[in-house]
């Protein structure tokens, strides 16, 4: 299956390839510039880069990216990356996937990250077998509180540390899924 790219107002996302993430481990950017994408200032951070290696491990596990993996977060009039959102994996046997994003410094509080994370959302809830999408944050991150609650997450539990969240499909949604070739 062939991953297109998703299109918000302002986003574009791209699913990440094993070349991309290797490329950007080596601070290259062959593919990207190719693609005329250019990393946005503070990109990649020190969080992209301890997530990279879990990138390529989780694209190692399927032929060819299905979605369930990361996306690059680029802005659409600078072509600017400025961030990562996605899935650790495919769904499990309760059709649970896990959502994770991260949104460099410069580009916070512009919401951003509640944009990509609808064009996700609006994604995953159109594969089939996807039935609740998951997330997790410190319980004093006062930003991803708010970017999942404004998503329509509820709060499952807290555990130690850790605010669980969960968003159930819409019965018979018919949500715009927002996906360009």
């Amino acid at each position: 299956m062939k991953i297109k790219k998703i299109t918000t107002d302002r986003l574009f996302l791209i699913p990440f390839t094993i070349p991309i993430a290797q490329e950007i481990l080596n601070q290259q950017y062959t593919i990207l510039s190719g693609m005329g994408l250019k990393p946005g200032k503070g990109w990649p951070d020190a969080d992209m880069m301890e997530t990279l290696p879990r990138i390529v491990n989780n694209l190692e596990l399927v032929d060819e990216p299905s979605g369930f993996e990361s996306w690059l977060i680029v802005e659409k009039g600078s072509k600017e990356i400025i961030g990562d959102i996605g899935f650790k994996g495919k769904p499990d046997g309760e059709g649970a996937v896990d959502l994770g994003y991260g949104i460099v410094d410069s580009a916070r509080r512009k919401g951003y990250a509640v944009e990509a994370g609808e064009g996700m959302i609006k994604w995953a809830f159109k594969q089939q077998q996807v039935k609740v999408i998951t997330a997790r944050c410190m319980h004093v991150n006062e930003g991803s509180t708010k970017t999942l609650e404004r998503l329509g997450f509820y709060q499952k539990i807290i555990k130690e540390e850790m605010v669980h969240w969960f968003l159930l499909r819409e019965p018979g949604s018919k949500k715009e899924s927002g996906i360009s070739g």
